[in-house]
């Protein structure tokens, strides 16, 4: 059973970590890695360690929709831009990794100038969207390699 559960903890750790990039629930994913290691004998977390780390999941996941919109609005955008980043962010991961950014940008552009902005209040709500976007992705990416540092070390140290 543990190797089972080893192999579940590995392919969610690493499945949560694209999921930071790509639009699947990467920290969740993460955290649910974590928490199957757990009950492993390859490793054992303190109950402080996984309440905190199960907090900034349930925080940074619930940041990532609000951070975006955020950004949007910070820079004089609408709904509009909100949406057609996140369109153009799931039409990007058809055009390789640099793709969803471009598509992030080009969509919120899009859509703000849908919704009757001029060029110049589009690219400015367009630039807020992105970059609330990528601190999205920053935050994601920074808690998931947080918990797969946690998990290689219990392993480290159990294998060596």
């Amino acid at each position: 059973m543990d190797i089972v559960l080893l192999t579940v903890a590995i392919v969610c750790l690493l499945i949560g970590l694209a999921g930071a990039v790509l639009p699947l629930p990467g920290p969740p994913l993460s955290f649910a890695g974590i928490v199957a290691l757990h009950f492993t004998r390859f490793a054992q977390f303190s109950e402080n360690l996984l309440w905190t780390l199960g907090l900034l999941t349930l925080v940074v996941t619930v940041l990532d929709y609000y951070v975006p919109v955020w950004g949007t609005k910070k820079f004089g955008g609408s709904r509009y831009g909100s949406w057609g980043s996140m369109l153009g962010m799931l039409i990007g991961l058809f055009f390789g990794p640099f793709g969803i950014f471009i598509g992030a940008f080009v969509g919120a552009l899009v859509g703000e100038l849908l919704a009757g902005s001029t060029s110049e209040q589009a690219t400015k709500a367009a630039i807020g969207s992105f970059i609330g976007f990528l601190v999205g992705i920053v935050m994601k990416v920074a808690l998931c390699l947080v918990m797969i540092w946690y998990a290689g070390k219990n392993l480290w140290f159990y294998f060596s």
